[in-house]
């Protein structure tokens, strides 16, 4: 008969109803265990599905587009400068060169060119030689000087060509026509790019039964000419104020867009 006093027999499992929290750390860990353990089995399933099958390419077509503005010019540049040939003396060199450019300078801001619109590009003195019998001689110094003028108002182009020779300019060239901003020309061109490009993709997706999924890559470049001017000369030569036509500038962008389709 057993007695009733005596111990119970110690059991392997713990005693789940005694220890609560030793049995919440417990499911806890196993939940987590099971999450795991089933991850793994997906993973290393895709795996070994994909042995063996070359990675899907993406399909593309790639479409180039162009795209054009033009504009009436606003600015022309032009060069002038006073080339002077002196004798051996060549503070008097420098002199003459001088008073013939500041009378040109001071003409050109009376005529409504601002200051921020003259800029010199060069000025330089080097001696000439006169080199006979193996000798070299010193027969004077050449002195010259070059403005770069800006014209915003391009009706006094000819005048500042005419003043120009008028006070003893001798070396003269342009114009060259530009505008303000040929930033925003570029921008308006690539717009356009964009929009062809856009327009043949989808045309071309329609054509063969697939969709534009996105962009993949883009790829531009941007040109422009400067218009050549074209010269009349009214009158004689002696003084006369060429006729110059502005012509327009264009501006133009090719790019190229390739899409990914499906």
């Amino acid at each position: 008969m057993p007695n009733p006093s005596a111990p119970e027999p110690r059991s392997f499992w713990p005693r789940w109803d005694e220890n609560r929290l030793f049995t919440v750390l417990v499911a806890i860990f196993l939940v987590y265990a099971s999450v795991w353990l089933l991850t793994a089995i997906k993973n290393n399933a895709k795996q070994f599905e994909a042995i063996g099958k070359a990675p899907e390419e993406k399909r593309t077509i790639m479409i180039d587009g162009t795209g054009k503005v033009s504009a009436t010019p606003t600015i022309a540049r032009i060069q002038v400068g006073v080339l002077t040939e002196g004798e051996t003396d060549i503070a008097a060199a420098q002199k003459q060169n001088t008073e013939k450019m500041n009378a040109l300078v001071a003409a050109l801001k009376a005529m409504g060119i601002a200051q921020a619109d003259l800029q010199t590009t060069n000025y330089s003195i080097y001696p000439r030689y006169d080199y006979t019998n193996g000798k070299s001689i010193l027969v004077g110094y050449t002195v010259s000087q070059n403005v770069n003028v800006k014209v915003r108002d391009l009706t006094k182009v000819s005048a500042v060509f005419q003043k120009a020779g008028e006070l003893g300019a001798n070396q003269v060239s342009g114009p060259d026509f530009t505008i303000d901003d040929p930033e925003s020309l570029r921008a308006e061109a690539r717009d356009k790019a964009i929009s062809n490009a856009t327009a043949k993709a989808a045309d071309i997706a329609k054509a063969l039964g697939v969709r534009i999924v996105r962009v993949v890559s883009f790829n531009e470049s941007v040109g422009g000419g400067f218009p050549t001017p074209e010269f009349a000369l009214k009158g004689d030569m002696g003084g006369a104020a060429p006729q110059i036509e502005t012509g327009s500038l264009d501006v133009s962008a090719n790019v190229s867009v390739t899409y990914e389709i499906k």
